[in-house]
């Protein structure tokens, strides 16, 4: 069977345009090329959209909530733009931020809460600081080289808060990668890192579906529950899919790099050796749905005890208010973890056994609160960023003439996150439609 969704191809006006990926990169490229005039399809394998921010709503509740815990900066400025463009209602708030050290809670979000933080001697808090405030200041990464950002910490704030503070979170975010990973990342998270944070109301899964509906009200085509399987491409592009094919003028690929090699014909293999050598972690959840608050007035704590099996707690309700969520209370679990690493294999009752201990040493009484629990592994999450990170992540434009690449392997130095997708699908528009004038 063939889906002709796209016809006139001899029409020179306009191109006809297929996206793979319903993430916020292939949403904010489909908006932006149709608002410049062409025609396109937008594809996407799950039943809904968002990505990596993808989300789901529960009975009582009145908003969806993410299979992983998102909010954005304050400084985000490509989404907050675009929520304001389509009507996005934005809440902007000041979560408290803590970390947990020798079985206590303690306060990590400002200057004075750095400065007075008691586990570190009074020089150590200093250099800490000194050395946060010169990350903050600094304009140009590239005066890092290839610096690697574990050995640069442990120089600069000491050795007592690397052991105490960084060491643990760099073994939780990125296990045996921890040496590798290039002070460019360490220096991007500081820099990028704003007191207030901002969310959109409803959930990111509801602010997808706003996009979603302008790409329609364009003229665009969203296909769900739809399978790339092979694309080729000689003077069109031909996109074979699980409901038919598609032929089109030029086909972006804003999935996982690893998709991309597995379907598209003709690449090299020193090309496709370059681009999959990009170290991956997954993204483990187990999200608490609670009667009961879990760690009193907190929203994320990040957890500096090696011995503990997981990276980070965010309670989303304190961040966003309760009634949104039929006065439940929601409590992320969160790890990155490799592939093959057994936690990503257990079911969520047993993961919580596993989790069980440490958690009572948080609160002793979450049991007895618990609603109900739910485990999400999201692949191909975090990318890990080393020295050589730059040699290795692939360009747009890919050898494969008409086909091109936008993925959040491509935000470097900034991490992950959706105002680096949305960023990232504006960079695609304009660079298809700068092609297509010339």
């Amino acid at each position: 069977m063939e889906v002709r969704l796209f016809l006139a191809l001899e029409d020179t006006s306009f191109m006809k345009i297929v996206i793979i990926g319903g993430g916020f990169t292939g949403l904010t490229a489909a908006l932006r090329l149709l608002q410049k005039g062409h025609k396109v399809v937008l594809i996407e394998r799950e039943s809904s959209l968002g990505g990596l921010a993808g989300g789901f709503k529960k009975k009582p509740w009145l908003w969806t909530l993410e299979k992983s815990y998102h909010h954005w900066f304050t400084n985000d400025d490509e989404a907050l733009g675009l929520a304001k463009e389509l009507g996005q209602e934005i809440l902007i708030k000041r979560p408290k931020t803590s970390v947990l050290v020798g079985g206590n809670i303690s306060s990590f979000d400002s200057p004075v809460s750095v400065l007075t933080f008691p586990y570190l001697p009074l020089i150590d808090r200093i250099r800490l600081g000194m050395a946060v405030l010169f990350l903050k200041i600094v304009q140009d990464p590239s005066i890092f080289k290839k610096a690697k950002a574990l050995s640069w910490i442990r120089r600069w704030m000491g050795k007592k808060a690397t052991e105490l503070i960084w060491e643990p979170l760099f073994i939780g975010k990125f296990n045996e990668f921890k040496d590798d990973v290039a002070l460019t990342w360490f220096w991007a998270r500081i820099k990028k890192r704003t007191s207030s944070l901002a969310y959109p109301a409803g959930g990111f899964k509801t602010f997808a579906e706003e996009i979603a509906a302008e790409i329609n009200k364009l003229g665009g085509e969203v296909l769900l529950e739809t399978e790339v399987l092979k694309v080729r491409s000689n003077k069109s592009c031909f996109i074979q899919t699980s409901k038919g094919t598609l032929k089109a003028d030029q086909v972006i690929f804003t999935t996982p790099t690893s998709v991309f090699t597995r379907v598209v014909s003709g690449l090299p293999a020193r090309y496709t050796k370059r681009v999959s050598s990009v170290p991956h972690l997954c993204a483990l959840n187990l999200i608490l749905v609670l009667n009961k608050p879990f760690m009193g007035d907190n929203y994320w704590l990040n957890i500096t005890d090696k011995s503990y099996p997981f990276l980070v707690l965010a309670e989303h309700t304190n961040f966003m208010h309760t009634r949104d969520y039929g006065n439940q209370h929601i409590v992320y679990i969160g790890n990155y973890l490799p592939a093959n690493h057994p936690f990503l294999k257990m079911s969520a009752g047993d993961l919580l056994k596993v989790f069980d201990p440490y958690l009572k040493e948080i609160n002793g009484k979450y049991r007895k609160s618990i609603v109900e629990y739910q485990k999400f592994v999201l692949a191909s999450a975090q990318p890990v960023m080393g020295t050589n990170y730059t040699q290795l992540i692939p360009k747009h434009k890919t050898p494969i003439k008409n086909v091109y690449i936008a993925n959040l392997d491509m935000v470097y130095p900034w991490d992950r996150g959706t105002n680096y997708a949305i960023k990232m699908g504006e960079d695609i528009a304009n660079l298809i439609q700068n092609n297509f004038k010339t």
